[in-house]
């Protein structure tokens, strides 16, 4: 009777355990990146009362196997779920997803930890953190936007309030149609705003005039009043047939550096892979394609592509990258510790951590906008709480039981 009521008793503790558990993950049900647990139980070591024995050589007895009383159960692990939780749309720029394996890495009083909860914001000096201030690691750029991930991670920065450098105009395509039916002397002009180093701007007045069936002169202007510069290889010609450009593809006329002053060198394509000059009949559609000048701008805002590439969007129209995120992967990632705060701590048995850019090596991609849900499915939390609930109340009625066979043992004597 003593046996049995240790052997419940050992019961009780265990699903005391898996209510424990089973609370801990309802309770979290709406936490982001929580990764639910389940309690693992085994059967502790039985007793014998009788070891198995073999057959009589003569074959005139069988063997006999062994009669065993077991001593309860324990717990013998519990277990952490890394399946993906569901992707929830916050629509906030600083909320990010894991869409598969990985961890963000974050480092707070020089401790490393790493979670599946992408609620990030950004404090007074610019330094992305956790929703618990950890700073999140990753790698910055430098000046250009370009991103070395084969150095050590650190805390990302984003330079709030930060200025892209203008960059001088080298290259201008232009397309659009000059008339086919035009007479000899008629003029098509079109302008062109071109940059130099420091972001100053010049326009430049781009005149076409027709000197000869198919062919056309053209002339430059800049300033008021206009001052003319010197275009080299400034006669077009078109194929008659076709309308295309008659000279060699990727035709072009340059601006020599200095022509305006403390502008470079530029080169006018006609003929490029942002657009063709053609030469159609009624129509004088000739515009600048594109241009590779800009001025300075001011960072205005940020957001974040799918390989975890944090991208500046600054008031010059230009997108620089400005850092990537570490995504952090394990060999065993149930080796994982919870040390609160949604976080989880490297173990002996979880394996050293591998960083590397998002999508990289298995890695999961970065869904921005979105937060993953905990994974906690609470359908099966309540079927497991009801299993808890009646291995609770059975091993009670065990104890109950066997107290009262114990009671009838000693009133044998009266």
């Amino acid at each position: 009777m003593i046996r049995s009521m240790f052997s419940a008793i050992s019961g009780l503790r265990a699903h005391r355990t898996m209510l424990d558990v089973v609370g801990n993950n309802i309770s979290n049900t709406s936490t982001a990146g929580f990764k639910s647990s389940a309690t693992v139980f085994e059967d502790v070591l039985s007793e014998t009362l009788q070891g198995a024995g073999a057959g009589a050589e003569d074959g005139t007895t069988g063997g006999t196997n062994p009669s065993q009383i077991g001593l309860g159960v324990s717990v013998a692990r519990i277990s952490t779920n890394f399946s993906q939780g569901a992707l929830q749309n916050t629509g906030r720029e600083l909320d990010f997803a894991i869409r598969g394996d990985g961890f963000f890495a974050v480092e707070s009083a020089g401790a490393r930890t790493y979670t599946r909860a992408g609620s990030m914001s950004l404090d007074a000096d610019g330094r992305l953190v956790s929703a618990t201030g950890g700073l999140i690691q990753g790698w910055s750029a430098d000046g250009t936007g370009q991103i070395n991930t084969n150095v050590g991670v650190a805390g990302i920065t984003v330079p709030v309030g930060t200025t892209a450098a203008p960059n001088a105009t080298t290259d201008i395509a232009l397309s659009g149609n000059l008339p086919a039916d035009a007479t000899i002397g008629d003029t098509f002009v079109t302008g062109v705003e071109i940059y130099n180093s420091l972001g100053d701007t010049e326009m430049v007045a781009l005149t076409f005039e027709n000197t000869a069936a198919n062919e056309w002169t053209v002339t430059g202007t800049y300033g008021d009043p206009a001052t003319a510069v010197t275009l080299t290889d400034n006669v077009v010609t078109f194929d008659a047939t076709t309308g295309a450009v008659a000279t060699p593809a990727d035709f072009a006329i340059d601006l020599a550096a200095g022509e305006i002053p403390d502008f470079g060198a530029v080169t006018i394509s006609l003929d490029g892979d942002s657009g063709a000059v053609t030469q159609f009949g009624g129509l004088s559609t000739l515009s600048v394609a594109s241009q590779d000048g800009f001025g300075a701008g001011i960072l205005q805002s940020i957001s974040m592509s799918q390989e975890g590439v944090l991208v500046g969007s600054f008031s010059n129209g230009i997108n620089r990258p400005l850092a990537q995120l570490a995504i952090a992967n394990f060999t065993n990632p149930e080796g994982l510790e919870k040390s609160g705060g949604s976080m989880f701590s490297a173990t002996i048995n979880s394996g050293d951590p591998q960083l590397a850019a998002a999508g990289n090596g298995g890695r999961g991609l970065i869904a921005s906008g979105t937060l993953e849900m905990s994974n906690v499915d609470l359908a099966q939390e309540f079927v497991t709480l009801i299993t808890a609930q009646r291995g609770f109340q059975a091993n009670s009625r065990v104890v109950t039981s066997s107290d009262e066979v114990l009671s009838d043992i000693v009133n044998l004597k009266r």
